[in-house]
């Protein structure tokens, strides 16, 4: 089959690779009909390569029909279409039992002491195989894959995948009341899906905030207020105050993690930890620090005392200048980790209807094969062509 595969920092290739098996009683073939490109695989391309190996499959957020089944799998047959979660939990254990999926007791990855594995993400999460590829083995065929109806468009249900329990739990972290206000750092697809949630949920005040004129527009056009950091990055906070009645929003999303702008010692330790030899790079990674902290101390900054901050941008260095005094000073509270799925699919799944509140329907830019995908991959980096959500669609050739 054919797959995107690592070879380097910003080098992703279209390979031919064995075709997946099943290899316990519960696996699942799938047969990926629409994959998207994460802004958290962005990480891969330019900062975790430490942690990948040449040839390691890429991608999280796949869904397709499925192809084959092992002898022990019950809840899902060939022919069933289904979205595949990007963590890989058992959805039985303690853990999962909570609806902490993203800390799945039975895939956790002891040797770095992460959480749940995840698919097509580094060894830190597993190494496991991606579903940016033409067919994807699924473990826990019993629990983990979604169903969902055969008719309507991919794009009615991809998200599921990642970017709707992402940005829902960003929303739910946050935690506005009634009436109140909030604001989300970067308007990539997960900030621009917070927003949407957030207006859907009811929150009276929604404030976008980026650099990228393509995307401040599209935020617009869901009746949210935005800043451009272009014109306001130095009064940022005095601006955010003024649209919040001088105290700054309840909440901050920062979907925006180790990509951050403003953070240029940061932004050359990661550049610097990107020549070295993958040992003592992921030494470094892992005990130095190497995260772009920008977007945090601006959440730090904007929000008003007593208020939340939540954090869905991935973040990837384990010691960084946090500014504790300011957070314990005014008072804050700090949300964040990687979304479960499984715990907001119920929540989500009723509005994935020809009505579509979210906007789901139209909220890809780009729909391309996936022999496209390196040079997605490099346009959604340098955020040219107005990209913000691109599904590889392998089917199309």
């Amino acid at each position: 089959m054919r797959a995107l595969t690592w070879h380097g920092k910003r080098d992703v290739r279209v390979d031919t690779v064995p075709d997946p098996t099943i290899q316990n009683p519960t696996d699942v073939i799938v047969e990926i009909t629409s994959t998207g490109v994460c802004g958290s695989d962005l990480h891969l391309y330019e900062v975790l390569g430490p942690f990948l190996d040449p040839g390691d499959i890429l991608g999280h957020e796949p869904m397709g029909v499925v192809a084959e089944v092992g002898p022990g799998v019950t809840e899902v047959k060939v022919g069933d279409r289904v979205v595949v979660p990007f963590n890989v939990s058992c959805g039985t254990c303690v853990m999962c039992g909570q609806g902490l999926h993203s800390q799945c007791e039975t895939t956790q990855v002891h040797e770095y002491g992460t959480g749940a594995s995840l698919f097509g993400y580094t060894k830190l999460y597993g190494q496991v195989p991606g579903g940016q590829a033409e067919y994807l083995r699924v473990p826990f065929g019993n629990t983990l894959p979604i169903k969902v109806p055969h008719g309507p468009p991919d794009d009615r249900f991809v998200y599921l995948s990642d970017v709707l329990p992402t940005s829902w739990q960003a929303v739910a972290y946050a935690d506005v009341k009634p009436g109140g206000s909030l604001a989300v750092l970067g308007l990539g697809p997960i900030g621009d899906m917070c927003t949407r949630i957030a207006r859907h949920l009811g929150v009276e005040t929604v404030i976008g905030i980026d650099l990228v004129p393509d995307r401040l527009e599209r935020a617009r056009k869901n009746d949210v207020e935005t800043i451009d950091l272009r014109q306001h990055g130095k009064d940022l906070a005095d601006v955010v105050r003024g649209l919040t009645g001088g105290r700054g929003p309840d909440a901050v999303i920062d979907a925006v993690g180790l990509e951050a702008h403003g953070s240029p010692v940061a932004k050359a330790a990661q550049q610097i930890t990107g020549l070295l030899p993958d040992a003592v790079a992921s030494r470094l990674m892992q005990t130095a620090g190497v995260d772009r902290l920008g977007a945090v101390y601006s959440a730090v900054e904007i929000v008003r005392r007593g208020g939340t901050i939540s954090l869905s941008g991935v973040y990837g260095g384990m010691a960084d200048p946090m500014p504790m005094l300011q957070i314990f000073d005014k008072q804050l509270q700090l949300r964040m980790g990687q979304a479960n799925v499984h715990r907001w699919s119920p929540d989500i799944l009723p509005l994935l209807t020809d009505a579509d509140p979210l906007g789901v329907d139209d909220f890809a830019t780009h729909r391309l094969p996936l022999g496209a995908g390196p040079e997605a991959y490099a346009t959604f980096q340098k955020k040219q062509d107005g990209m913000v959500k691109t599904l590889l669609q392998p089917r199309l050739g």
